[in-house]
């Protein structure tokens, strides 16, 4: 501050201090002003940056949406030809497979008869032909059934040592053709799973052990570790290298060398979808030269509360009962009557429908077993006539379901009139062991 007492001097001094503070204020807010303006121009690069950007996005969600929508487009037109094959197959299993059961039950009651060497190389064959056939429409069904997301499993304990039981009555030709032996080791555990379906499993591992085995045998069994039931399937075959056992259970894929056994490599396929459905861990074990182990694993529950999986008791306690067949299509009902008279000695009752078989079956007249089709004419189903014959008869007559549909409400129904289910084609073996089971 200039003072009137200072001296010339001083007062230089004082305003070039003065003058020196304000040049350098003045510096100062040049530098903020610059400072102020790089920022509002840095500001209006980065809003530009920034709406070239959106607009960007905006065109990359718009692409995205759109592309979701083709897709959404076309997973509903995958999801639509799944279900138009999945109700192709339900409906046209009947079709497809009504005559070659039919073929079946005439084959089975011809082969009972009188033939000369040659009469019977052919039916050999012709029988072969016709597994061939079974078995493609039986892997083919079940696969459609095991990738629908609406299949329902019908989980109940089941005694391993009665499905034990039918399965070596339904194998044993099989491996007695091929000059094999096939051993099933006696068990008491009951398990947790759905019974239809542990029994594919298991036809599936042991037909692949007998089809891929030259000589030896196969061993079928049970072994408890790890907190589990473990059914094993035991063969003396080729085995398997580490580089197919993950690829063999891949569709259409077989691990042996060109001119071994034939087959279509859908069954282990089969398997391993049930399993995963299912919940129930699959592992294999093999020596290549020595032999394969295939493992189901299972969750054991009370004994107690076992589920019959069927007995396999003699056809001969068959022989002289009264069976009353009510199946709509006249092949079918003459290949009945064939089979069931011929080799099994029954006594056969054939009728087409619900009616026509309370006409036969008369005033306190009940047959011994019931054998019906679900599909029969004018609506008219085999559980109708089932209910109604035990209604007629005022008694629950045993009696046996035959279908060619795969349909989970017809496995509800069945089960729950107490009636066991038989899938069609069905053999000679397995409807003798349906029917024992019905008739205790």
């Amino acid at each position: 501050m200039l003072r009137e007492t200072d001296d010339a001097e001083t007062r230089a001094a004082k305003l070039q201090r003065i003058a020196d503070a304000l040049i350098d204020r003045v510096d100062r807010l040049e530098e903020t002003r610059g400072s102020a303006w790089s920022m509002f121009q840095a500001a209006v690069a980065l809003e530009q940056e920034a709406i070239a950007r959106t607009r960007d996005l905006e065109k990359a969600l718009a692409d995205l949406s759109e592309k979701n929508r083709d897709l959404a487009v076309a997973r509903a037109g995958a999801e639509e030809a799944n279900r138009s094959k999945t109700r192709f197959l339900r409906a046209a299993s009947h079709d497809l497979l009504q005559p070659l059961a039919a073929a079946r039950l005439f084959l089975s009651a011809l082969t009972d008869t009188q033939l000369d060497p040659l009469q019977r190389e052919l039916t050999g064959r012709l029988a072969g032909a016709f597994e061939s056939v079974e078995e493609l429409m039986h892997a083919v069904l079940d696969i459609s059934r095991l990738d629908s997301q609406r299949i329902e499993f019908h989980r109940k304990p089941v005694d391993l040592d009665k499905l034990f039981r039918r399965l070596a009555v339904e194998y044993a030709p099989m491996a007695e053709a091929g000059g094999l032996r096939l051993s099933f080791v006696p068990t008491s555990a009951v398990v947790d799973s759905d019974p239809t379906f542990l029994r594919r499993i298991a036809q599936n591992l042991i037909s692949n052990a007998i089809k891929y085995t030259e000589t030896g045998g196969v061993v079928v069994g049970v072994r408890r570790r790890r907190g589990r039931v473990w059914l094993e399937v035991h063969d003396s075959g080729p085995g398997i290298g580490k580089a197919d056992r993950s690829r063999i259970f891949d569709e259409f894929q077989r691990a042996v060398p060109d001119g071994g056994p034939q087959g279509m490599g859908l069954g282990l396929s089969i398997v391993r979808r049930a399993c995963t459905k299912l919940g129930h861990p699959i592992e294999v074990d093999s020596t290549p030269g020595r032999g394969t182990v295939f493992r189901v694993g299972l969750n054991a529950v009370d004994p107690a509360a076992g589920e019959g999986a069927g007995d396999a008791a003699s056809p001969r306690g068959l022989r002289s009962r009264v069976v009353l067949i009510v199946e709509n299509d006249a092949a079918m009902r003459r290949g009945y009557e064939l089979m069931l008279g011929g080799s099994l000695g029954m006594v056969v009752r054939a009728t087409g429908g619900t009616a026509e078989a309370l006409a036969a079956m008369g005033q306190d007249d009940p047959p011994d077993v019931i054998l019906a089709d679900y599909n029969l004419d004018n609506g008219d189903t085999g559980i109708a006539a089932i209910r109604a014959l035990r209604a007629a008869a005022g008694q629950p007559v045993p009696a046996v379901m035959v279908t060619a549909q795969r349909d989970a409400r017809i496995a509800r129904d069945c089960a729950d009139e107490g009636v066991p289910l038989v899938e069609k084609p069905v053999g000679a073996d397995e409807l003798a062991a349906a029917l024992l089971q019905a008739t205790g």
